[in-house]
């Protein structure tokens, strides 16, 4: 079809299929901020237990859901989905502890991922907890975080129910497979793992007061068997030590085998500078520790690890792409650099007996760094291919890395003598990837600067400017966005689709100067990067603005959001998916306090300035004629609250009634994506590719 007439036949196309959307009620409320008046008519949604606010809600659901059914292409689109995610087991989560291997696995069929383990590279091996299997109130129960002891004799875990991340930590006898009686509730910061004390009879653990999700926790010592209620705060809010800690500040333990010390890291809200504390483990004793900071936010660390009598941190203070230095813990914290900075810009160290190994990122692409703990030199490991690192778990058998890329599936490799070993923990996958191939290019954004973007395409891909794109970003935190493999990619692949993903400042490619370029005060940046990866696609004819497609999740909420109402001409379609798109508001929600180091305050004139520029919610105009958007989000999110999501879609509603379709789709038994089954997950991904599809044009989505 040539362009004029695809575009003859869009414009056809219905936008509404179904009756009117649902009746919105608007309540104004007005706020001034700095003498500039904002008024809010969707602040009664923040009230999310309101039988107002929950009837709209199911009627918004009930009404996406029924227009999505409808789309033709739809249910065999879900099935091939369903087919391509159980192409093979799928493993990760590993840790080893005493010689076993601790991993998640999910095998073909299954809907939930297990706890499995296995006695060394070649011994036998068995689930050890299945989370759907215990006993709970509706829902499904997910398995957050694990955390073995020394020994392999006990793993800690964490189980939500229904995607709610709210951790109960149980642990599991490993040699029976049975629980122990603990059950702890309020654990659900402890995705980095526990700290086990050196005997494997109790560990530390993060836990916050009932009031609270995020906020004013503390680090408590358990001992296996005793109820916890005995349990100690060692570290943390109103603790120890006094006056230390702000209501945002996070505490996590630490501990290493063959170190004396206990180290406790601090993160202040979602800011990347942290610090850490230390202790003589024969020392911790409530209150009374006497604990020592040797890392303050000043000296810019971002990641540390204990070993022996040092702290390894990877430090960005005088480079970008950040240094490795060396602490020396028996001589007052001496500081000294051990891996200097270079291209590659360091990501994080992690601890094995007789080395540190640093995952490095260098041009899209995992290196790894290791760096004797006695006598020698750093040196580059030799990984087996080229793609990104997804674990790196140290343990009798060797160091495990589990590797992977856009177009490569992963694979799980024993590092032994300099070698790669081959191991089957993580089976190949019955799945023929040749037929298409990643590309790397640079994008000029509006400021010269040139921005990477990952293309994975059909090796055989016409360039004929009519191609379906999916357009991925996010920008936030410094986190990067490595390339990953996802099997149920093939579905849109195959269709000759393309799918991109536009690594826009404000992440952590390129080292902390292209966070910093997309964070607060530049935070314009990480849309604008978005919106010229869009214009070279069209511009190198991949594809048009009538058949490209952006997504954006969480903290992408505000750079899908931003491309939306900055230039509604550009997208066919878009994908707000837990997306933060009320920034004036988002810091009063129990997640608000750790964000401002990120997005700023609305207390702060400057920090408003720019907040108030580009906050989705905020920016919607009457009359204008936006994309179609569909707006996903979990009734159990505590990260991105649902209210937030529902704002956005009510606003695009109202603003144009007439125009192409917004949807908001709510799982009721999800929260921000962690937790939610395979299933759950596959039926999300079908629903919003089959609504890109319908909005392409594409004659098998168009509604009966």
């Amino acid at each position: 079809m040539r362009a004029h007439a695809l575009a003859a036949a869009l414009a056809a196309l219905p936008m509404i299929t179904e009756a009117a959307y649902p009746a919105t009620a608007a309540h104004p409320v007005t706020d001034v901020y700095h003498g500039v008046i904002v008024t809010d008519p969707y602040r009664w949604m923040e009230d999310m237990k309101s039988p107002e606010f929950q009837s709209w809600l199911h009627s918004e659901a009930d009404y996406s859901a029924s227009i999505l059914k409808n789309l033709p292409g739809r249910e065999a689109l879900r099935q091939r989905l369903g087919v391509l995610a159980d192409s093979g087991e799928a493993t990760g989560g590993f840790e080893q502890a005493g010689g076993r291997i601790f991993f998640i696995r999910r095998a073909p069929g299954e809907n939930a991922r297990k706890l499995w383990v296995r006695d060394g590279l070649k011994g036998a091996e068995r689930m050890l907890l299945d989370p759907d299997a215990l006993p709970g109130e509706g829902g499904h129960h997910a398995i957050d975080w694990i955390s073995p002891s020394p020994d392999g004799s006990r793993i800690a875990i964490g189980i939500s129910l229904g995607g709610s991340e709210n951790s109960v930590l149980r642990i599991i006898d490993v040699a029976s497979g049975k629980l122990l009686g603990e059950a702890i509730d309020r654990t659900g910061l402890n995705e980095d793992g526990l700290a086990w004390q050196a005997d494997g009879k109790g560990f530390f653990y993060n836990r916050h007061p009932a009031s609270e999700r995020y906020n004013k926790s503390a680090i408590y010592q358990h001992r296996i068997g005793e109820p916890e209620s005995r349990d100690v705060a060692v570290f943390g809010w109103e603790v120890s030590p006094k006056n230390s800690f702000a209501l945002a500040d996070l505490p996590h333990p630490a501990t290493t085998q063959g170190s004396r010390w206990v180290m406790m890291e601090v993160l202040h809200g979602d800011a990347v500078d942290r610090s850490y504390w230390i202790a003589p483990a024969d020392k911790v004793n409530g209150p009374s520790t006497p604990w020592r900071r040797v890392i303050s936010p000043a000296d810019q660390v971002t990641h540390a690890v204990l070993a022996g009598d040092a702290i390894y941190a990877v430090s960005q203070k005088k480079a970008s792409n950040r240094e490795l230095l060396r602490l020396d813990l028996a001589h007052g914290g001496e500081a000294r650099t051990v891996v200097p900075a270079s291209a590659a810009a360091l990501q994080f160290p992690v601890a094995d007996k007789d080395a540190i190994y640093v995952k490095a990122l260098d041009a899209g692409v995992s290196r790894l760094i290791r760096v004797p703990l006695k006598a020698g030199k750093p040196s580059e490991v030799k990984l087996p291919f080229e793609g990104t690192l997804r674990a790196i778990a140290p343990g009798k058998q060797g160091l495990l890395v589990q590797l992977e890329g856009w177009v490569h599936a992963p694979q799980v490799f024993a590092l032994k003598n300099g070698k790669a070993l081959p191991t089957d923990l993580q089976k190949p996958l019955k799945l023929d990837t040749t037929p298409f191939e990643a590309r790397r290019v640079m994008v000029k954004s509006h400021d010269g600067v040139e921005v990477p973007l990952s293309l994975i395409v059909p090796k055989k891909l016409a360039l004929d400017g009519r191609r379906p794109t999916i357009l991925t970003g996010y920008g936030a935190y410094g986190i990067s966005m490595e390339p990953r493999f996802n099997a149920t990619r093939l579905a849109w692949l195959e269709r000759g689709g393309v799918q991109a993903v536009c690594h826009v400042r404000g992440g952590g490619e390129l080292g902390e100067a292209w966070h910093r370029g997309g964070h607060i005060a530049t935070k314009q940046n990480t849309v604008s990067d978005f919106i010229a990866c869009a214009e070279w696609l069209i511009a190198n004819k991949y594809t048009s603005s009538a058949t490209l497609a952006g997504t954006g999740g969480s903290a992408g909420g505000i750079t899908i959001g931003g491309t939306i109402t900055q230039r509604p001409d550009l997208l066919a379609a878009a994908q707000s998916s837990v997306g933060l798109s009320d920034m004036l508001r988002m810091e009063l929600t129990p997640n608000g306090a750790p964000n401002i180091a990120e997005f700023g305050t609305v207390t702060n004139p400057e920090h408003f300035k720019t907040m108030f520029a580009l906050s989705p919610y905020h920016r919607v105009r009457d009359g204008v004629r936006y994309p179609a958007v569909i707006v996903t989000t979990g009734a159990n999110d505590p990260r991105v609250e649902a209210w937030i999501p529902s704002k956005f879609a009510a606003r695009l509603q109202t603003a144009n009634p007439d125009g192409k379709p917004v949807l908001l789709r709510v799982d009721f038994d999800a929260g921000h994506g962690m937790g939610s089954t395979v299933g759950q997950a596959l039926e999300e991904t079908a629903d919003v590719w089959s609504f890109f599809l319908w909005q392409m044009g594409d004659a098998a989505f168009q509604p009966r």
